[in-house]
């Protein structure tokens, strides 16, 4: 058995694994172990990537707030291609979501972040949305699309200029501390680490349990998303993002398709999710009775796995049983777009230099702690 050492394991190299494996291999070792043949083959290659500071709770827009910046105009030779694509998201609401539809009026309102259209405003910008008991709709003109495979690349492009190392086909199969190290048997090979960075997913939980870490109560949720083409003759590259205010159904272009879910969230065991014949065709009904689009052909079908804890706010911090283990989980399908945000944090608590990204973030450790699910 082959035996390697390093300053920080992370275990997962998915987007945030990629990227906290980036930010610490600025400071010392840093090897990723992925379970896969590629990495990104899980949640970070099955996302709908769409950028927007009023999805998710406070805690997820407040780091979606500060990843801004770094994604508009990130750092020199980090990609070959701009990161976002200007994409604007139209929310609108129907007479039997009244409630949501004011509350998110009221509060989108306030915070100056969404501009109230009329159903009719609402038929222009979306041509496609029926019309009935349309109460109007909520516009938000800042969001974008992410390039996914650029921004995971870059940060992967990153880790290995800094003499960082990815281990593909590495699944870790046994967990153990040894003194002030902890060892990682992936098969034929060993790893040696004074920190072992949890960011494997949907896995997470596996992997605390392995090691004897605390339970957080992680639970996977399966979402599906189907691309079917646009009507004859139409190029829907400008249409807006649309979603329901009750998050019951998405649609978004995508490369001359149309991309669209029915934002389902089916709790799942840790797995290479697949869609099931049911919830396409609950993807496909929500499609045509929220628009006026037909289903004539199903280009593709995915399913990817999104991970929550009971308040939805990430976990990020070291475990309060098990010296060492630090936890990067429960980003609930917001990893992508808060990437650049929560590695950035997500590497200063590991290293424990985290003071001054919490104040400019406008989180706490408490927020984000592991010890809160005690």
């Amino acid at each position: 058995m082959s035996d390697h050492s390093c300053d920080f394991l992370v275990i997962g190299c998915g987007i945030a694994g990629a990227a906290i494996a980036s930010h610490l291999s600025l400071h010392a070792s840093v090897r990723v172990l992925e379970m896969e043949d590629q990495p990104g083959y899980h949640s970070t290659g099955r996302s709908a990537a769409l950028f927007s500071e009023n999805y998710g709770n406070s805690t997820i827009r407040a780091l979606s707030r500060a990843s801004r910046d770094f994604l508009r105009s990130p750092p020199p030779g980090f990609c070959a291609v701009p990161l976002l694509r200007p994409r604007m998201a139209l929310m609108y609401g129907r007479s039997h979501q009244r409630a949501a539809f004011d509350e998110l009026l009221k509060s989108g309102s306030a915070a100056g972040d969404l501009e109230y259209v009329s159903p009719q405003a609402a038929l222009e910008l979306s041509c496609v949305l029926r019309p009935e008991g349309l109460l109007g709709g909520l516009v938000d003109r800042n969001c974008a699309d992410i390039e996914v495979h650029e921004l995971h690349r870059g940060y992967i492009r990153a880790l290995k200029q800094r003499g960082g190392a990815v281990a593909l086909g590495s699944q870790a199969v046994h967990l153990r501390r040894d003194a002030d190290k902890w060892i990682v048997d992936c098969g034929g090979e060993s790893y040696r680490a004074g920190v072992i960075v949890n960011a494997a997913g949907a896995w997470a939980g596996e992997v605390a349990r392995m090691a004897g870490a605390q339970k957080i109560e992680l639970e996977p949720r399966r979402r599906t998303a189907v691309l079917t083409d646009a009507p004859p003759g139409v190029t829907p590259d400008k249409w807006p993002f649309i979603v329901d205010v009750e998050e019951q159904f998405y649609m978004k272009p995508d490369a001359g398709l149309l991309l669209f879910s029915p934002a389902d969230e089916t709790p799942a065991a840790p797995c290479d999710a697949q869609p099931e014949d049911l919830d396409v065709a609950i993807a496909v009904d929500r499609l045509q009775c929220e628009t006026t689009l037909e289903v004539r052909h199903i280009r593709r079908k995915w399913a990817g796995l999104r991970s929550f804890v009971a308040d939805r706010s990430p976990v990020i911090g070291y475990d309060r049983l098990q010296p060492g283990f630090f936890w990067v989980a429960a980003l609930g399908g917001y990893g992508i777009q808060t990437a650049p945000a929560l590695s950035a944090l997500a590497a200063a608590l590991v290293l424990h230099r985290a003071e001054e990204q919490l104040v400019s973030i406008g989180l706490s450790v408490e927020d984000i702690s592991p010890a809160r699910l005690a």
